[in-house]
């Protein structure tokens, strides 16, 4: 894509200060701009790159007032950061093939949709359907009576097991798993952990997006359910039977354990534990490593620490925690006078 910066102005809502015919064909990091390149100011801490950059065209806050001369063409914009989502989106990757590869195996019984695009040694079973638009590429892995709906992208290396349902408009990066056994296991008269049977299925609703690397697995019976609009990032473990409701977001290495119900709008940063068999209120915030060991039952609560505390007090029991070594100095004196008086 090459445009000028007039045009891009004209598309974003925005006004020109500078070169309006000056010409851009990538976007950049503002610290990393080059010429014909585009880039962005939305945090402040970053200002002093502005006026070092040599990307051609900086998109800045309606408000931003330069304090030295700065020698790109600047576009003022009264939302940086859905600029930002508008042009990521004209020169990002654009998934757009259509047609079946030659090696690419195919079972009987299934149906394409019109204009998909199925990649080199994807293998796609016995009774899927898939959507008109989706994306399948290379070395993907579709099991028997999978269903995919329109405008479905697996990157290379996704595995879906039998009977999963996916929904429209949902992205599955490299190598995640989905509908594989949930983790069940029960010991018998000699302490040997015998498998329960795993025969539930994994449903993902519209509009779902997952990083690289993640499992979720199958139900024990029912189905593991991922409600539309979820964000999972890489690295992510979702157990069976858990249900994820509607925009609730997941940063990487996070583990949610089995048959837990995580409410509506969720934050959920990396590295948390969540226990099995507990429920999570609408619109909770988990600060990143904090462990949850308990149903939250109060909307909006903000989480943090192991086990998890309300936010703000954790924040006071830590100020007290890494003071206690000069408290125990302070008060070691006084316990040994209290003993000596009190033997």
């Amino acid at each position: 894509m090459q445009i000028t910066a007039k045009e891009l102005a004209s598309l974003l809502n925005g006004t020109v200060e500078g070169d309006p015919n000056v010409s851009i064909h990538k976007a950049s990091k503002i610290e990393e701009g080059e010429q014909g390149s585009i880039t962005f100011l939305a945090n402040p801490k970053y200002e002093n790159y502005a006026y070092e950059t040599e990307a051609s065209v900086i998109l800045v806050s309606n408000e931003f007032v330069p304090k030295r001369k700065i020698k790109s063409t600047l576009i003022k914009v009264k939302d940086v950061r859905s600029s930002i989502t508008f042009l990521l989106e004209q020169f990002g990757q654009k998934n757009n093939k259509t047609g079946v590869s030659k090696t690419a195996l195919i079972e009987e019984e299934t149906e394409l949709g019109a204009s998909c695009y199925i990649g080199n040694f994807t293998v796609i079973s016995r009774g899927t359907i898939i959507g008109e638009g989706s994306q399948i590429f290379d070395q993907v892995f579709i099991g028997e009576n999978v269903k995919l709906g329109n405008n479905v992208v697996l990157y290379p290396g996704v595995r879906i097991y039998n009977d999963c349902i996916i929904g429209d408009d949902c992205i599955i990066h490299s190598n995640t798993v989905i509908g594989s056994d949930g983790f069940g296991f029960k010991p018998n008269e000699e302490g040997v952990y015998t498998k329960v049977p795993q025969i539930g299925n994994v449903i993902i609703e519209a509009n779902v997006e997952i990083g690289s690397n993640c499992a979720i697995d199958r139900a024990t019976m029912g189905s593991t359910v991922i409600r539309k609009g979820v964000k999972l990032d890489n690295l992510i473990q979702i157990a069976h039977n858990v249900e994820i409701c509607e925009n609730t977001v997941i940063a990487a290495q996070t583990g949610v354990a089995g048959s837990t119900k995580i409410g509506e709008s969720c934050q959920i940063g990396g590295q948390v534990g969540i226990v099995g068999h507990i429920q999570i209120a609408k619109g909770t915030k988990i600060q990143a490593q904090s462990g949850v060991a308990r149903s939250i039952k109060k909307e909006s609560t903000a989480l943090y620490g192991s086990p998890a505390l309300e936010y703000s007090n954790y924040l006071k029991a830590y100020a007290v925690f890494k003071s206690l070594p000069e408290l125990s100095k302070e008060l070691s004196p006084i316990i040994r006078a209290f003993k000596k008086e009190n033997p």
